[in-house]
C-alpha cells in the first residue's frame, strides 16, 4: 500500500462519525499489534530494491533511446542497432542476435517489415538478448546498457547547436502528447500542437520561409464504393490551406501520391513538384508549371504498425527552389510518431467513455436506489497535478448528459469534491457524505493501477445500497474495469487483439461498448 492508499483504507474502515479518542485508540492498537518477521522484512526490502532498480533502468533506457534517436524521429533503425550489438563483448555471437531478432519478430511481425524499433520494442529486444546469455539476466541487461550508452556517445558526436536542436525538438514532440493528456477527448488541441511543432521547427531549424502541412486520416468510403473502399479525409492543416484543404476527401482514383505512401508504408518525397506530374492540387490557383517547391508525404502508423493516415508537407508557397533537408525529414517522422501516440490516446479515452455509457445503461434498470452517477476522466492539470474532467452526468431515471467539452475540476477550486481527488491519489474506493448525501467514488484503473477515471455514485441519504443492488453495482464495476483493461492492453500491444463476439468482427467495427457485454457474457458462461 502506498501512503494515500493506506490512509484511504483506514478512512473507509473508521467511517465519518467516529470520535477522535477512538481513532487514537485504533492507531495505538495498530502500532502495538503490527509485527513483521525478519523474513517478511527481508522480502519487503528486496521488493523495494528491485522496484527501485527497475525504475532506474527504465530511466536509463529512455535516456539511451533519446540520445541514440538524436533526430527525434521516435524510432531506431533495427539494422543499425544490430550492427552496434554485434560488437558487444568483443563480438556477440550472430546466433544469439538472430534468435533474439526472430523472437522479437514473431511477437511483433510488423517490426521486421518496417525495420524500426520503438522505445518499447527496443527495451524488449535487449531483454530477449540478455535472456540468451548464461549470465545473470539483470546483470547482462545492465552491461548491455552501459556498452550501448558508451557506443552511442562515441558515434553520436553532436555539436552544441545540434544538441540544442535535438533538445528543442524533443520538447515540441512532448508538447503534442501533453496536449492530448490535457484535452482528454478532443483532437483539436492535438492538431494545434502538431502544427505549432512544425512551425516552430521551420522557424528555428528549417531552410524555408513558409511550409504548408496537413493531416489526412483513412476512413471507410460509404458514399462512392466505385472509387475505392477507403478515402483520405483532411482533418487538420496550416491556416493558409484551410479554405482549400480542410474536410476534403481524396479517393484512390484521384491524382496524388498519398495512397502510394500508404500502400508502401514509406515516406514519398517529391523534390520538384513541377517535374512530377502526379501531385494533387486542392488550390486551383496554383499552377503545376509554376510550383517550384517540394512535397513530402509520410505515413502515420498505429500501435500495430498499420498505416491509418498521412502527414503531408510542402514548400509550394516559396518562389525560390526549396527542398527538405534530411534532418527535417527525420524530425517529421518524429512528429508522425508523436501524433500517432496522441491520436490513439484520445481514441483510448473515447473508448473508455463508451464503456462507461454502456455500463451505466446496464446498471440503471437494476439499481433504483442510485440517485445519480457522475463519470470523470483524469487529465493533467496545472503543475503536473491531476485534474478531473466531468464527461457524463446520469440522473435517477438513467437519462445521460454527455459533457462536450468536459467540465474541468481543479482540486483547489472544489473543496467539497476533495473525496474525488483522494480517490484519484489512492486509486481506492472512497466513501463520504456531502450535505447529507452519501457518495461512493469508485476508480477505474489503468494497467499500472493508476486512476484512469472515476464513477461518483450518489445513493442519497442511505448509507448503503440494498444487497441485490449492491451486488449488481459490483458486477457492473467489475465488467467495466475488465473492458477498460482490455482497451488499454490493445492500445499498448503491437499484436492483433482477440475478438470473442461476432459483433466485434463485423465490418471491422470494434466498438468499446461491446467489450462490456462480452465480459458480462463470459462471466455468465462461467457461472453456468
Amino acid at each position: 500500500l502506498t501512503l494515500p492508499q493506506f490512509v484511504q483504507l483506514m478512512d473507509n474502515f473508521v467511517g465519518e462519525d467516529i470520535s477522535l479518542p477512538i481513532v487514537k485508540r485504533l492507531t495505538a492498537f495498530i502500532k502495538q499489534e503490527y509485527k513483521q518477521t525478519e523474513e517478511e522484512r527481508k522480502k519487503q526490502l528486496e521488493k523495494v530494491q528491485h522496484m527501485s532498480h527497475m525504475a532506474q533502468r527504465k530511466q536509463l533506457l529512455e535516456a539511451l533511446f533519446e540520445k541514440w534517436d538524436s533526430s527525434a524521429c521516435g524510432s531506431l533503425d533495427l539494422e543499425e542497432v544490430l550492427a552496434v550489438l554485434r560488437t558487444f563483448k568483443g563480438g556477440m555471437g550472430e546466433e544469439v542476435l538472430m534468435k533474439a531478432k526472430e523472437q522479437l519478430c514473431s511477437q511483433y511481425p510488423e517490426l521486421c517489415r518496417v525495420g524500426k524499433l520503438s522505445q518499447k520494442a527496443f527495451q524488449i529486444f535487449l531483454e530477449l538478448i540478455a535472456s540468451k546469455f548464461p549470465d545473470n539476466e539483470d546483470e547482462t541487461i545492465d552491461n548491455l546498457m552501459r556498452f550501448l550508452t558508451t557506443s552511442v556517445e562515441r558515434s553520436v558526436e553532436q555539436s552544441h547547436t545540434k544538441s540544442l536542436q535535438s533538445s528543442a525538438r524533443w520538447k515540441w514532440l512532448q508538447d503534442i502528447q501533453q496536449a492530448a493528456e490535457r484535452s482528454v477527448t478532443s483532437m483539436e488541441p492535438v492538431y494545434k500542437a502538431m502544427i505549432k511543432a512544425l512551425s516552430q521547427d521551420m522557424e528555428a531549424h528549417g531552410n524555408h520561409e513558409t511550409i504548408s502541412a496537413y493531416i489526412a486520416l483513412l476512413e471507410e468510403n460509404q458514399l462512392s464504393a466505385e472509387q475505392g473502399q477507403v478515402l483520405l479525409r483532411y482533418v487538420a492543416c496550416t491556416a493558409d490551406n484551410a479554405p482549400h484543404v480542410l474536410n476534403q476527401a481524396l479517393h484512390r482514383d484521384m491524382k496524388g501520391v498519398s495512397f502510394a505512401a500508404i500502400d508502401q508504408g514509406k515516406p514519398i518525397y517529391v523534390p520538384r513538384v513541377q517535374l512530377h506530374g502526379n501531385v494533387h492540387f486542392w488550390n486551383s490557383a496554383r499552377l503545376v508549371d509554376q510550383s517550384t517547391g517540394s512535397f513530402l508525404v509520410l505515413p502515420l502508423y498505429d500501435a500495430h504498425w498499420r498505416v491509418f493516415g498521412v502527414l503531408g508537407l510542402d514548400t509550394l508557397q516559396e518562389y525560390e527552389k526549396s527542398i527538405f533537408q534530411i534532418h527535417e525529414i527525420t524530425f517529421y517522422e518524429g512528429v508522425c510518431h508523436a501524433f500517432s501516440k496522441a491520436y490513439h490516446y484520445i481514441c483510448m479515452q473515447e473508448n473508455v467513455l463508451q464503456v462507461a455509457v454502456t455500463a451505466l445503461d446496464w446498471l440503471y434498470p437494476r439499481t433504483p436506489s442510485i440517485q445519480a452517477v457522475t463519470t470523470y476522466l483524469v487529465a493533467s492539470g496545472k503543475d503536473k497535478d491531476s485534474a478531473l474532467c466531468k464527461v457524463i452526468t446520469t440522473d435517477n431515471t438513467g437519462q445521460k448528459e454527455i459533457h462536450s467539452p468536459p467540465v474541468v475540476l481543479l482540486r483547489e477550486e472544489n473543496l467539497l469534491r476533495d473525496y474525488l481527488f483522494k480517490c484519484t491519489e489512492s486509486s481506492e474506493v472512497t466513501l463520504t457524505s456531502v450535505y447529507g448525501e452519501y457518495h461512493i467514488a469508485v476508480p477505474l484503473h489503468d494497467l499500472s493501477r493508476k486512476t484512469l477515471g472515476i464513477f461518483d455514485i450518489s445513493i442519497g441519504q442511505q448509507k448503503k445500497l440494498p444487497p441485490g443492488e449492491q451486488k449488481d453495482l459490483q458486477k457492473m464495476l467489475k465488467m467495466a474495469q475488465a473492458a477498460c483493461s482490455e482497451i488499454l492492453q490493445r492500445s499498448l500491444e503491437e499484436t492483433e487483439p482477440t475478438q470473442v463476439l461476432e459483433a466485434e468482427r463485423v465490418a471491422n467495427v470494434r466498438r468499446a461498448g461491446i467489450l462490456f457485454h462480452r465480459f458480462m457474457l463470459q462471466e455468465l458462461r462461467e457461472c453456468v
